[in-house]
């Protein structure tokens, strides 16, 4: 069973029972991401992220690291464009002290200054990393080119400049800006009942206050430009794509669909192609970043610099022949299965429940179910794949960000 609660001081819960399983996952969804960052506060939002495992008037790091492992639990956090999230995993007999542990994070921690300066270079430290890993690299490069300067297309890690000069005094404010509970969800999903979690919500989380600041989320203007990173590695990084649309928007089931016939798995025409066929990649795939007024449409590719040029080839190649010729019926059915398929095998995990349940609200202010997708999904026709081709697939739009070691001569 599902339910949808609201606590006296207007966090939302969510919750949903599921007794056939023995654990349980708890999340705490804050609406704020580095989308929501401005000029110095760049990074701040992982930056705080990390800070609340640091410590709080209860509990020290190795203490909050320690409660769950002891039980066999997990926690963790991430922070993405939009929002943030705190979670764990337990068996359902540590509820009460997963929830516990979450709450005293999320309310009471200390924010010292020897913490944050300790936490600034690990952070450092987590830029230098992501900076060697140039499939991950390349997402950011291509992501930076296409809306430049907007909050949007700006890495959520932050900046070395940036991490170096964020300030006890920023966090602090971020914080009490944004951790309001208009803009706090908490998801749980597994075998719990509703009345325990609303509870153990209203006596841990009654006490936060505050109310959430308006803030007004323009739509990124997108740019054309081709982008290159020097890397002295083997492998040549490919970025290509379009802008894209918003998540809810009303063709975002047949991109969907056009998106996995594409580069979605190992079927896809991307990677017979490319892969299986040629034998010029190791690693290809496409994806789609939808947010709550925009999207990025992508391809990444892992290729020699040599290689390059004929892998940008057969994607073009692709990508025209879906906008000309649309997809066949045989491929429009396997896809509907294969994401029917996806969706409801991923059920099978209550961190995946509460993680759709979550995002779901603190995104959507509603609950989008499975049900809906899959529904959603099975009615897509050729044409509505071909009227979404049209209108992503446009030349003029197209951007490419590449890393490695020398420049791809591309001929477009």
């Amino acid at each position: 069973m599902l339910y949808k609660d609201n606590l006296a001081n207007g966090i939302r819960v969510i919750t949903e029972e599921i007794p056939f399983v023995h654990s349980v996952s708890i999340g705490i969804w804050v609406g704020t991401g580095s989308r929501h960052e401005e000029g110095a506060d760049h990074g701040i939002s992982h930056f705080l992220e990390h800070m609340l495992f640091k410590g709080t008037k209860n509990r020290t790091a190795k203490q909050i690291a320690e409660s769950l492992e002891i039980v066999g639990g997990q926690i963790n956090a991430f922070t993405s464009k939009e929002y943030t999230c705190y979670y764990a995993k337990v068996l359902n007999d540590h509820f009460d002290l997963a929830l516990d542990v979450l709450a005293d994070m999320f309310l009471n921690s200390l924010f010292t200054l020897e913490d944050l300066e300790k936490e600034r270079n690990v952070i450092l430290e987590e830029i230098k990393m992501y900076e060697d890993t140039p499939d991950e690299l390349v997402h950011d490069v291509y992501t930076k080119t296409v809306w430049q300067e907007d909050p949007l297309g700006q890495s959520i890690i932050g900046t070395v400049n940036s991490v170096e000069e964020i300030s006890r005094e920023q966090l602090v404010s971020y914080y009490q800006n944004h951790y309001v509970p208009q803009n706090v969800v908490i998801a749980v999903a597994g075998n719990i009942k509703r009345d325990l979690v609303l509870k153990g919500a209203e006596t841990l989380f009654s006490k936060l206050k505050g109310n959430k600041v308006p803030k007004i989320i323009t739509i990124p203007q997108s740019f054309n430009e081709n982008a290159f990173v020097y890397k002295e590695i083997e492998q040549m990084h490919l970025c290509l794509g379009f802008p894209g649309i918003p998540s809810l928007d009303d063709d975002i089931y047949a991109l969907t669909v056009l998106n996995n016939v594409l580069g979605g798995g190992l079927s896809s025409r991307l990677f017979q192609k490319v892969r299986e066929e040629r034998g010029l990649s190791y690693s290809i795939y496409s994806f789609h970043s939808g947010f709550s007024n925009s999207g990025l449409f992508g391809i990444y590719a892992g290729t020699s610099a040599q290689n390059a040029p004929e892998v940008v080839e057969i994607i073009l190649e692709q990508i025209d022949d879906i906008k000309n010729r649309g997809i066949t019926k045989e491929e429009l059915a396997n896809t509907k299965e294969h994401i029917k398929g996806t969706m409801l095998l991923s059920l099978e995990n209550v961190g995946n429940r509460m993680n759709r349940l979550g995002k779901s609200e603190i995104c959507y202010d509603r609950i989008i179910t499975p049900e809906e997708v899959v529904n959603s999904v099975l009615q897509v026709t050729n044409e509505d794949v071909a009227q979404i081709a049209h209108k992503l697939f446009v030349k003029e739009k197209l951007v490419i960000a590449a890393v490695g070691a020398e420049k791809p001569q591309l001929n477009l």
